[in-house]
C-alpha cells in the first residue's frame, strides 16, 4: 500500500489582469459604457458586480484543478452541479497491475499513534481482499466494492468563477456549516492561491490561518 497526501494543481495559466479585463469588457455591454474602460477600471466594476450579487457576469472564465484525494472527499466536489468533472475510475483503473492499492493520508491520525496503525491494518487488509478478487478473475468494477473510502482518487474540475466562489464559499469557508477537514486540507490553500492569481474575484472570502 502507498500512503500520498491530498493535493491539487491548477491546470491553466492565470493572468489574473487578462481574466478581470475580459470580465470587464463583457460586463460593461450590459450598460453600454465600453468607453468608460481604462486603467484600472476592471477592478472597481468587478467589486461592484459582486457587492450587488451581479455575479452571472463571473460566468465568462472558467478554469480545471486536478484534485488528488480521497474518494470520500470527491463526493463532496461532484456534488456541484454546475461544474465538468473527469475522475480516476475504480471500473476501469486495476489496480492489480501494481499490486498495491494507494490511500489518502488521514489528517486525523498522527503517524505511529494506535489509530494510525488500526487504519493502516484495515487499508492492507481492504488492499489484500482486492487483489485476490483480481487475481481470481474478478474484473476491477466486481473487485472494487471492497475499496475503502480513503482510496486515493485524481478528479479534475472544470468551473466557472461564479462556481468556484460558490465552491470555495462552502468548502473552505464553510458558509453552511464547517467544511470536512480533508476537504478543507486542498480547499483551503488553493483559495489562497487564487487571491495571489487573480484580484477582487476572490477577496471578499476569508480563511483562518
Amino acid at each position: 500500500m502507498i500512503i500520498v497526501n491530498a493535493g491539487y494543481e491548477i491546470l491553466d495559466n492565470l493572468n489574473g489582469t487578462a481574466i478581470l479585463r475580459k470580465i470587464e469588457r463583457i460586463a460593461r455591454v450590459c450598460y453600454k459604457s465600453e468607453a468608460a474602460i481604462g486603467e484600472g477600471t476592471a477592478e472597481g466594476l468587478i467589486k461592484s458586480l459582486i457587492k450587488r450579487g451581479h455575479e452571472a457576469m463571473l460566468e465568462h472564465y472558467s478554469f480545471s484543478v486536478k484534485f488528488i484525494v480521497d474518494r470520500g472527499v470527491s463526493h463532496e466536489i461532484v456534488r456541484h452541479r454546475i461544474a465538468s468533472f473527469a475522475q480516476e475510475s475504480t471500473r476501469y483503473c486495476n489496480y492489480g497491475k501494481t499490486g498495491e492499492i494507494a490511500c489518502i493520508h488521514p489528517l486525523f491520525f498522527e503517524d505511529n499513534t494506535p489509530e494510525f496503525d488500526n487504519w493502516c491494518e484495515a487499508m492492507m487488509a481492504a488492499e489484500q481482499t482486492y487483489l485476490d478478487m483480481i487475481r481470481a478473475g474478478k474484473s476491477p468494477q466486481e473487485a472494487r466494492c471492497v475499496l475503502p473510502n480513503s482510496l486515493k482518487t485524481e478528479i479534475v474540475m472544470t468551473a466557472n468563477l461564479r462556481e468556484w466562489r460558490h465552491f470555495f464559499k462552502l468548502r473552505a469557508v464553510g458558509v453552511t456549516g464547517a467544511p470536512h477537514p480533508q476537504m478543507a486540507e486542498v480547499a483551503v490553500p488553493l483559495l489562497k492561491e487564487l487571491k495571489e492569481c487573480i484580484p477582487v474575484i476572490f477577496d471578499d472570502l476569508s480563511v483562518e490561518g
